[in-house]
């Protein structure tokens, strides 16, 4: 059974950065696609990137686009997303979940299987 521990979540001031790790325990994510949710006080889940499995295919929801990048070392089954320029709206749970598949991803909540517990991501002064 594929379980995802998301970490590096704090606090963190407007304008900072801050990398957040989602690793896996017993299963390689090599064949996996990773995707990067977040879910903000009071609002939905929401998708904002994702990453293919060979790590050659991204994509980014437009509010995120251009100040979050999503990578991945599949020799150390870890998949990271990069946040720099933060904001109070960025300010949320995060979450990576997981899909088998080869070469393909989506920012689609019904795509994914395998969800971690999360880590807590705070924008604030």
């Amino acid at each position: 059974q594929l379980q995802l521990v998301e970490s590096g979540g704090g606090l963190v001031e407007p304008g900072g950065s801050l990398r957040l790790s989602c690793g896996a325990s017993g299963v390689t994510l090599d064949y996996y696609s990773i995707g990067w949710f977040r879910r903000a006080p009071g609002k939905d889940r929401e998708g904002i990137s994702c990453i293919t499995s060979s790590g050659r295919g991204t994509d980014y929801v437009g509010s995120v686009k251009g100040r979050f990048t999503i990578s991945r070392d599949n020799a150390k089954n870890t998949v990271y997303l990069q946040m720099n320029s933060m904001n109070t709206e960025d300010t949320a749970v995060y979450y990576c979940p997981a899909h088998r598949i080869i070469d393909a991803c989506s920012t689609d909540l019904r795509y994914y299987a395998y969800w971690g517990q999360g880590t807590q991501v705070t924008v604030s002064s």
